[in-house]
């Protein structure tokens, strides 16, 4: 065997921080992927397996389910308040990506329920956090006289949206809420991810 086994092509050199960044995003974009085919109780090892790393490198960066629900979570509001941010976003653009959100992320949908999160998740005052910062990036584009200005009716009609949001494939899932949405009168602009 000889000293340098990566030229030979039986193990690979330590990359270190490029690594560790690179299987966190790989383990991220896996769980929401997994979370929104099978459920938030799926087995932590068929995120590990659809990321393309092993057990050991999954609680390396997340020790429970709870930790890897949070990481889509924070990623999925992170994304919410950099289109906020955006100077040319409306409200009606705001929801479109909210709605990407709720058909995409099954681990979104339960946040925007954290009313009904037991203490057995273990983010119940987490996901109210994150919910409120949804609420708050949305809110930046409300125009006053909007009919989901008043009161809690932003909250009420997010919640609604959320909630009809229940089905196996995403394409069926963003149907539904973008009937939710009509239903509620409320124009939507186009379901996509926030890229920046």
């Amino acid at each position: 065997m000889t000293e340098d086994s990566g030229r030979h092509g039986r193990g690979r050199p330590n990359e270190g921080p490029k690594a560790a960044a690179r299987n966190r995003a790989a383990l991220v974009a896996a769980a929401r992927e997994v979370f929104a085919e099978r459920g938030l109780e799926v087995p932590l090892s068929a995120i590990a397996k659809r990321a393309g790393v092993g057990q050991a490198v999954l609680y390396r960066h997340f020790s429970d389910r709870t930790a890897a629900v949070a990481a889509v979570l924070e990623e999925n509001v992170r994304q919410i308040e950099q289109a906020a941010e955006d100077e040319r976003a409306t409200f009606a653009g705001m929801l479109g990506v909210l709605t990407w959100h709720l058909t995409d992320s099954a681990a979104f949908i339960g946040l925007l329920h954290a009313e009904r999160a037991g203490s057995r998740s273990g983010i119940r005052s987490q996901t109210l956090g994150l919910s409120e910062r949804v609420e708050r990036a949305l809110r930046q584009h409300l125009p006053p006289e909007h009919r989901l200005s008043a009161g809690d009716d932003l909250t009420l009609a997010i919640a609604m949206v959320s909630a009809a949001v229940t089905s196996p494939t995403r394409e069926e899932r963003e149907l539904r809420a973008l009937a939710a949405w009509r239903l509620l009168d409320v124009e939507v602009g186009p379901v996509r991810a926030f890229d920046g």
